[in-house]
């Protein structure tokens, strides 16, 4: 893929002595939507890390928009563009929704229309409503849709949800899901990991597979949801 905005070529990282990631290899082209799929303990969320340089990949290659980011510190990745939902929301408890999300406004890789208050707010209505609610005053729901908002703020040219529904009601994850084709359509490039495979099948323009630090599998959706073997094996499913 020799316009891929991100690019992961045989990733390694460890915690110390304890090697994590042995071999994920991962591609994301401007404009599509990739999950990230496997059980747990099996490298996601380490390789979401590695990506953002929270955590220090040890061997291979980091690539954004073609430069290598492995060495960068990660404050410097994220200005480049890639914008995170972390697992666990993060938000914080003792700001305004408002205030959330202001404290993160940038446009630095200056979009010509770029999110604003008012934009997040018309995506998440119900973010409208709580703008002067706490953030430990709001749901979890909303948190998470919060937590997407702050993101938007920075404007990435990458989007990074990390269990992007987990934990919320079925009604709540349908928004999110409606949230997040949204954006797609409207060309933002999204890496995705969750554990509600039917949706992600449904959202999604490819997959890939993970186990125990190594990427096993990558493929489309319609292949995805035509190997019901590989689900079994590799997602318990």
């Amino acid at each position: 893929m020799p316009d891929a905005l991100l690019e992961l070529i045989k990733v390694e990282t460890r915690y110390g002595p304890s090697q994590v990631l042995f071999d994920v290899t991962l591609e994301i082209a401007p404009g599509e939507m990739v999950t990230l799929m496997g059980r747990n303990g099996m490298g996601k969320t380490t390789t979401v890390r590695s990506i953002l340089g929270l955590t220090r990949a040890t061997g291979g290659a980091i690539r954004f928009d073609g430069e290598d980011v492995i060495s960068l510190a990660s404050y410097r990745i994220a200005q480049r563009g890639i914008g995170l939902v972390p697992e666990g929301r993060q938000i914080f408890p003792n700001l305004t929704t408002r205030e959330n999300l202001v404290a993160t406004a940038a446009n630095r890789l200056d979009a010509k229309d770029p999110w604003t208050l008012e934009k997040v707010c018309a995506l998440f209505p119900r973010l409208a409503q709580r703008l002067t609610s706490m953030g430990n005053q709001l749901s979890g729901g909303e948190q998470q849709m919060l937590a997407i908002g702050r993101a938007l703020m920075t404007n990435p040219r990458l989007l990074i949800l990390d269990e992007a529904t987990e934990g919320l009601a079925p009604l709540i994850r349908d928004e999110i899901w409606q949230c997040l084709t949204r954006l797609k359509a409207a060309g933002q490039s999204i890496l995705l990991i969750d554990k509600n495979v039917e949706a992600l099948i449904r959202i999604a323009d490819r997959h890939y597979l993970i186990e125990r630090g190594r990427t096993v599998w990558c493929g489309t959706s319609q292949a995805l949801a035509a190997a019901p073997e590989l689900q079994h094996r590799y997602l318990g499913i």
